[in-house]
């Protein structure tokens, strides 16, 4: 049987390190499902896989995007499923790797059946924001949909805007349409998580955004500063330091908000992996424990 092993985590948590070694282990290449490190120019501020890393394991789905570029979850998953055809004709096992919750789940679950927005809710919700600002639909969006709430970034105003979208539009909760039976695929999915005690990966995300500052993620960050506006820089990192650019915070300011921010979607990536019952966790260290597991799951 055709096998995928998906490898997640919140970020810092020690994916790459593992996933080179599962990659040569199981004698296939790494599919990323990190949605910025498909960036060209984001490699330092998304901690995208070296040089030396991709030589070491052949990695798809790194550097392969300009920031113009539009991507969807949909379009990233047609394109893996499409990969996974062709990895399939010469091996048994591939290795999928990230902490983007919404492309694993497209990818190991299906796409939802989202509702289109019609024009008028459309211009109606936006004219909406303008009145009331970013505060004014975070309070609506938890009072309509505290599920979504919950897991949503609350600082990506056009994320919340199509929440409430779908909520007035449908009388339904966003994240109803959010929960709906796994696609089934013609392959096996074998999940497994990383996770570490709060206090130890909060440590390592700290020490990971010093190392970045020191790796030139503020030069990155300027060279780039001109497209700002798209939507693959509405990202941690890229935002805070943006602010230190445009003068309202201090260097060490937007260091520690990078810092902060980065733990808080950290959290939001283990609210999210924690529904999904289907995860076998382990912490990062327990790597012939995970391997064992890995194989029986192969084999059963």
């Amino acid at each position: 049987m055709k096998s995928l092993v998906v490898l997640l985590g919140p970020t810092a948590v020690g994916k790459t390190a593992l996933s080179l070694e599962l990659a040569e282990q199981l004698q296939t290449s790494i599919i990323s499902a990190d949605s910025r490190q498909l960036y060209a120019d984001l490699k330092t501020g998304t901690a995208a896989p070296t040089p030396e890393q991709q030589e070491r394991v052949h990695h798809h789905f790194v550097g392969i995007l300009k920031l113009s570029d539009y991507y969807s979850a949909a379009q990233y998953a047609d394109e893996v499923l499409t990969l996974l055809d062709t990895l399939y004709q010469k091996q048994d096992v591939a290795l999928m790797t990230g902490g983007s919750m919404m492309y694993i789940d497209a990818v190991c679950l299906g796409m939802d059946d989202i509702p289109t927005i019609d024009v008028d809710t459309r211009a109606k919700m936006w004219q909406h924001y303008d009145e009331v600002g970013l505060e004014g639909i975070q309070r609506e969006l938890k009072l309509l949909d505290p599920d979504y709430y919950a897991i949503v970034d609350l600082k990506n105003h056009k994320r919340i805007i199509h929440a409430l979208e779908v909520c007035y539009m449908t009388g339904k909760p966003f994240s109803s349409f959010r929960q709906r039976k796994q696609t089934e695929r013609p392959f096996r999915i074998i999940k497994v998580g990383l996770n570490r005690e709060r206090s130890e990966l909060f440590n390592r995300i700290n020490l990971r955004v010093e190392q970045m500052m020191q790796e030139g993620m503020l030069e990155e960050a300027k060279k780039v500063y001109p497209f700002r506006d798209l939507n693959s820089l509405n990202t941690v990192g890229y935002k805070e330091l943006f602010k230190y650019l445009d003068g309202e915070w201090t260097l060490e300011e937007a260091v520690e908000k990078i810092k902060r921010n980065t733990r808080i979607y950290a959290k939001k990536q283990l609210t999210w992996f924690k529904k999904d019952m289907s995860i076998r966790w382990f912490h990062p260290d327990q790597r012939t424990d995970i391997i064992s597991y890995i194989n029986a799951q192969l084999k059963a």
